[in-house]
């Protein structure tokens, strides 16, 4: 029988998560100060128990203690006692902390070839005709082999697509020097957002995210977010892109006795504000097909209208907490709230959702079938770990002493396309056909420097060039193998450039 993370307690019976079915997604919904956040850690802890590895991202910055033991306090007895759970024990769970500020944990990076013009459209909030030229730049440095990691290198070839535009019409279509202009504008306000931080090497290995210890616990990988949430388009799409970059690269798996990573979205309603409905559509394929490949999906919001239908559907196991309705639309949302969950027969699920005291919950979690179970009224297990942050100085003694940070504490600034383009790369082999000129030219000045018997000035001239009378460069030795060497750089970075369903690069 498949193993259960328990969640919470019914007059006396167990609420448990099924964990061959954890993949199945779930949904933690629930007014502000009602109990999700206790609900997310003990879901959270439960998954690490079974040797589940879990990322969180912590809005709040009270998710740390998770790797505390809790403490047994009177008020906390009583409480277990009221619920009828008399074998809870103190315990902690392994973690790694992570910032893309690199502020509250180790830095955590992507590149942006990696998170890919749809991502970056959202994060740079374009409209359709900006989107669209965003893409045929991405598709220029695909086709070119030239590798995006950080931002000068998209300033560079934003800079470069400008001034060659007439020359990529014929292949790419129009490219609109406005369109470029508001692009340019808005990596100037993402930059200042702090998104610079984010891009840049060495890029996340997702199975880094993906570690067990030696005691068979899941490690708890927690992002600090308080800096970051105050940055949602730069937030939501970090989140989307590690989704992505798991759905991308993570095999299929088919029916597994637990997942391999259970994935929590806190704030969720921040991922489809103002969303388009092709990323719409994207988002809902990939938590639909990302189940297959062990990866288990909970979101965590206020209300489950905060998510789009399509998306809803897919979430099985469910817990909501209260409501409260003071307007006619609120009484509306607890209505559908009400509505998305399995009616049980011995209680009004819409009276009950405005019922709720602080830590009580309706829950409905799937059966060994994978059908819905009627929805019951419970209380969640206060989680074993400390509920509340650690100190700042054991955040700091946890990040120093990981295997991680070494690996991924210092920036790499390696050859990319800022490097490449400033190097003297050209369209349509025009490096190629510049070297054959400058042959010809060579030729032509041995000639003239052996007649004159210069053999110094011959000698520099075949290693250096020569300026033509226009002011014109005319490449030596030097140059051509330089630029020959660029080009086998770039050759060999665009050899297997293709795209994931989010855009992102496929490895």
């Amino acid at each position: 029988m498949s193993e259960s993370i328990v969640v919470a307690k019914s007059h006396g019976k167990d609420l448990s998560i099924i964990a061959a079915l954890a993949n199945r997604h779930g949904l933690i919904t629930g007014a502000t100060g009602t109990g999700k956040t206790v609900t997310l850690q003990k879901m959270a802890e439960g998954f690490s128990k079974i040797g589940v590895p879990v990322f969180l991202a912590d809005v709040k910055g009270d998710l740390t203690g998770i790797g505390e033991k809790g403490i047994l306090t009177e008020k906390l007895q009583a409480r277990l006692a009221s619920i009828e759970v008399d074998n809870w024990q103190p315990d902690l769970s392994p973690i790694e902390l992570w910032d893309v500020f690199a502020e509250k944990g180790i830095p955590v990076r992507s590149t942006v070839s990696d998170i890919g013009p749809i991502l970056l459209g959202r994060l740079l909030n374009l409209n359709n005709v900006q989107a669209g030229v965003l893409q045929l730049i991405f598709k220029i440095a695909d086709d070119n082999g030239l590798l995006l990691i950080d931002f000068k290198d998209l300033r560079a070839l934003i800079q470069f697509v400008g001034d060659n535009a007439k020359k990529f019409t014929t292949q790419y279509g129009n490219i609109s020097l406005s369109s470029i202009g508001a692009i340019q504008r808005g990596l100037l306000t993402l930059e200042q957002q702090g998104a610079k931080f984010f891009l840049g090497e060495p890029l996340l290995n997702i199975q880094d995210l993906m570690q067990v210890n030696p005691e068979g616990y899941g490690i708890i990988n927690i992002l600090s977010a308080e800096k970051l949430y105050n940055s949602p388009k730069l937030y939501s799409v970090f989140l989307l892109w590690l989704l992505s970059e798991l759905f991308e690269h993570l095999p299929e798996a088919g029916d597994l006795d637990k997942p391999k990573l259970v994935f929590f979205f806190d704030e969720a309603h921040l991922l489809f504000n103002d969303i388009s409905p092709a990323l719409l559509a994207k988002i809902e394929q990939v938590v639909r097909l990302i189940r297959s490949k062990g990866v288990g999906v909970y979101f965590s919001s206020q209300n489950p209208s905060d998510i789009p239908d399509t998306v809803l559907g897919q979430l099985g196991n469910r817990v909501q907490h209260a409501l409260r309705a003071f307007t006619p639309k609120d009484q509306k949302a607890v209505k559908a709230a009400a509505q998305t969950m399995r009616a049980n027969p011995s209680f009004d699920t819409e009276k009950a959702i405005m019922e709720l005291g602080v830590g009580e919950a309706l829950i409905s979690f799937l059966d060994e079938k994978g059908r819905p179970n009627m929805v019951e009224r419970g209380y969640i297990i206060a989680p074993s770990s400390k509920m509340g942050p650690m100190s700042s100085e054991d955040q700091l003694t946890i990040i120093r002493q990981s295997h991680f940070y070494n690996k991924y504490a210092q920036t790499i600034d390696r050859q990319s396309a800022y490097e490449i383009l400033k190097n003297g790369f050209s369209l349509n082999n025009q490096s190629d056909q510049n070297s054959n000129g400058s042959d010809t030219k060579i030729d032509d000045d041995k000639n003239n420097k052996q007649n004159n018997g210069g053999l110094l000035n011959f000698l520099s001239t075949l290693l250096f060039g020569t300026k033509g009378p226009r002011g014109g460069q005319h490449d030596g030795i030097t140059q051509k193998i330089a630029k020959s060497a660029t080009r086998q750089v770039v050759n060999q970075i665009g050899k297997q450039i293709t795209r994931g369903i989010l855009g992102g690069l496929k490895k």
